[in-house]
């Protein structure tokens, strides 16, 4: 048996594919109307794994690791949010899916999620935003270069180091535990995915470019509508009375109400609702898609 909670690793699920240059590791499975599930900063598809199965009996999901992340080879520059929102629509494309889809973004991704609905209306069937990153007014103090720049420096001189095969399954271990209200032990190919400087310099950049990407998507919506997308905005609790808690309910709500969608709570449940909460993600995408008012359970 191996190391990784007792399971036994086998050949990791899907197929790798190039697309705008890069080779991505993609998913497809199921079948029906199509849903996108991606990933917060540094998230690899297994992260999935739990909602994908929910859904896979009732809708075609697909999953992939941005460049650098999972089993993804390099990106070729540093992400921003119309970018990835084309890198979705590039996926699709080479899947030979081309109709409408219902992007689910979580945390950082849902920059991205809400980036195609606006680039790309004609394609998006719904938008499902899983504690979505918010920032209500966001304006980056360094030039992008400069953070971008300083973020590669220090990824390389950390994989220098060696730093990535040493710590990386660790940190990763770590997150997940601080970002989840229940034990979820390590998958077969967790550790794996962790330990490589690929993996390392592919978060640096995320996280480099989070301000400027959330920055990017300001500057979208006053030009580029939603044009009656349906929205579920589905906010993590983790039952706690704190402040931060209380607060961080009042921000997802606010951008569900900007947004003209729904707004549900998934509890208990962490940052990564997906892992804490699955069924509640898949309800939202099941209900968004059958109706834009979202019939699931409201937040208080």
């Amino acid at each position: 048996m191996s190391g990784d909670g007792g399971k036994r690793k086998g050949p990791a699920p899907g197929r790798m594919l190039r697309v705008d240059g890069t080779v991505l590791h993609v998913l497809c499975e199921g079948g029906g109307p199509v849903c996108v599930l991606s990933g917060g900063l540094g998230m690899s598809w297994f992260d999935w794994d739990p909602v994908a199965a929910r859904l896979a009996p009732h809708r075609t999901v697909v999953r992939f690791d941005r460049p650098g992340l999972g089993l993804s080879a390099p990106a070729t520059g540093p992400p921003t949010a119309a970018g990835e929102a084309a890198r979705i629509a590039r996926v699709l494309d080479a899947l030979g899916l081309y109709g409408p889809c219902t992007v689910v973004g979580h945390s950082l991704a849902a920059f991205h999620a809400e980036a195609f609905a606006r680039l790309h209306p004609e394609r998006a069937a719904g938008l499902v935003l899983v504690d979505g990153s918010v920032e209500e007014d966001p304006r980056p103090r360094l030039p992008r270069t400069v953070r971008t720049a300083w973020a590669g420096g220090l990824a390389s001189v950390l994989s220098a180091a060696g730093l990535p095969r040493a710590l990386g399954p660790t940190a990763r271990r770590l997150t997940v535990r601080a970002s989840t209200v229940r034990n979820h032990p390590r998958g077969p190919h967790e550790a794996g995915a962790y330990r490589t400087s690929r993996v390392l310099r592919a978060c640096a950049m995320e996280n480099a470019t989070y301000a400027y990407q959330a920055a990017e998507v300001a500057t979208l919506r006053p030009d580029h509508p939603l044009r009656g997308v349906p929205v579920t905005v589905l906010a993590a609790y983790d039952g706690s009375e704190t402040p931060r808690e209380l607060r961080w309910l009042e921000r997802q709500r606010a951008l569900a109400t900007q947004l003209g969608g729904a707004f549900a709570v998934a509890a208990p449940a962490g940052h990564l609702i997906m892992a804490d909460a699955p069924d509640a993600v898949a309800t939202a995408v099941l209900s968004l898609t059958a109706d834009p008012d979202l019939e699931g359970p409201r937040g208080r």
